[in-house]
């Protein structure tokens, strides 16, 4: 009922936002490409070295400090919750640093791939909370990145397409409807928790509602247990030919993007390598699709209610389609942001009934591998200073590691996994402010300036 909400909420937003564009008057198509979006990152083609780039020197002052702390925490905070935090580096790195936009986002990826890689490693040492699985759940990884990472390929595009008022007003209703459903959820889980530490305290175990044995070590989850070394625990949560599907599909979309980038835009080629991306992902996502139905459907013919993998839905061939939407929307909002789409990953995990743990985990591992594919990309691009690149990772995998280990200890302390949620919420929520902030005032800046406030040709525009 929560997610029919959410979305008949943003379905007739989005139709109103975009339709309005048609109604605007332009009196001027005068433009001006550095409030061409917010990112225009990730895989676009048109990154080189002709546009304007504003790279302040590393040294030692109070903006560095202020980036340095704002990054400490968003890293951290943003880590835990699964979303990366690009919607605060990106307005943190331009506002405050000095960065030019383009620059910012892929600064703000490799902050992300920082953080997220320090994160994985925390993850890959420590059990799952209450079974005998990884951490990671690799077939949600297997079904979400793809899709994933076909969506950030149309957010590049629309991001060309779209004018910049109307990213803004799509960002703004997007992350708050998000930020509140996750909030909401935080708190359904906060009565659970209530009840159950209260069960607890009257009987020494219970059952949940899937079927799995809730003892009172239920919410110490990345803490070692004393029957498993750390190594031990290492290697059962690898699962190598998992990892390297995901390294495949990984590799073919930085093949098709590095040869894309050497071609004359909408040419023949340029289409074909763009098209290209579907087969590939479509694939890996059909195979995983067809994998959790089937079993999904055996399952349920032989009586067994439990669940295929961590989430609580039947893996009907409509929910299957849904989170394949949802993957493709994830990454449509990375590709017009410069952010890893965790905003939409991390709330759908949790809104099909995996534990927060295990989506905070899983979520990271994904956009590790969506931001490291951007960063590879922007370096052959040159779109970063190397050394501003090294510090803010550097700073990255300090906070995504001790931001895991804070929040993790505090969680098995108070026995409150939905802090988690909280955290999730919060930062698409601060996200929402930093980045509504920056885009209302350009968007005044270009009302001003007269610019051209219309939908933008895909081939003319670049």
């Amino acid at each position: 009922m929560a997610t029919k909400a959410l979305l008949v909420y943003l379905l007739p937003t989005f139709s109103v936002a975009i339709l309005s564009v048609l109604f605007i008057p332009q009196q001027n198509l005068h433009r001006d490409d550095s409030f061409l979006s917010f990112a225009n990152v990730t895989y676009s083609s048109h990154l080189d070295g002709s546009d304007t780039k504003h790279w302040p020197e590393l040294e030692f002052n109070w903006r560095i400090v202020v980036a340095t702390v704002m990054g400490f925490l968003g890293s951290g905070f943003g880590t835990v919750g699964g979303v990366g935090g690009g919607g605060i580096f990106v307005p943190m790195l331009t506002l405050i640093v000095g960065f030019d936009t383009k620059s910012a986002a892929a600064l703000s990826k490799c902050m992300i791939m920082g953080a997220s890689a320090a994160s994985v490693w925390y993850n890959l040492r420590v059990p799952h909370p209450c079974r005998e699985v990884p951490i990671l759940d690799y077939d949600l990884a297997l079904l979400f990145q793809p899709m994933l990472m076909l969506g950030i390929t149309i957010g590049v595009s629309l991001s060309v397409v779209f004018p910049y008022w109307l990213i803004t007003v799509l960002i703004i209703i997007l992350f708050l409807g998000t930020s509140s459903r996750s909030f909401f959820k935080g708190i359904e889980m906060w009565k659970e928790e209530t009840l159950l530490k209260k069960e607890m305290s009257k009987h020494p175990k219970t059952v949940n509602s899937r079927g799995e044995l809730l003892i009172d070590t239920m919410y110490d989850p990345l803490i070692p247990r004393e029957e498993k070394t750390p190594m031990e625990i290492f290697l059962f949560n690898l699962r190598w030919k998992r990892i390297l599907a995901l390294l495949a599909v990984w590799v073919s979309f930085l093949l098709l993007q590095i040869t894309k980038n050497d071609l004359l835009v909408c040419s023949t080629w340029y289409w074909v390598l763009n098209l290209l991306q579907f087969p590939v992902a479509l694939g890996v996502f059909g195979y995983e699709f067809v994998k959790l139905y089937t079993e999904s459907k055996r399952r349920r013919n032989a009586g067994n209610t439990e669940s295929v993998c961590e989430a609580a839905i039947e893996w009907t061939i409509p929910n299957l389609v849904f989170c394949a939407l949802c993957g493709i929307l994830g990454g449509t909002v990375g590709g017009l942001l410069g952010s890893g789409g965790g905003f939409i990953l991390g709330p759908l995990l949790l809104e099909i009934g995996v534990m927060p743990q295990v989506a905070s985990a899983t979520a990271t591992f994904v956009m590790m591998f969506s931001s490291s594919l951007s960063v590879v990309e922007f370096y052959l691009l040159k779109r970063f200073p190397i050394p501003f690149a090294l510090y803010l990772m550097f700073v990255s995998v300090l906070a995504g590691f001790w931001g895991q280990l804070f929040i993790r200890k505090l969680i098995a302390v108070l026995k409150r996994a939905s802090l988690i949620v909280f955290i999730l919420s919060a930062v698409i929520f601060a996200s929402a402010l930093t980045m509504g902030v920056v885009g209302i005032e350009k968007s005044i800046k270009m009302i001003n300036n007269h610019e051209f406030m219309g939908f933008l040709g895909f081939c003319s525009s670049q």
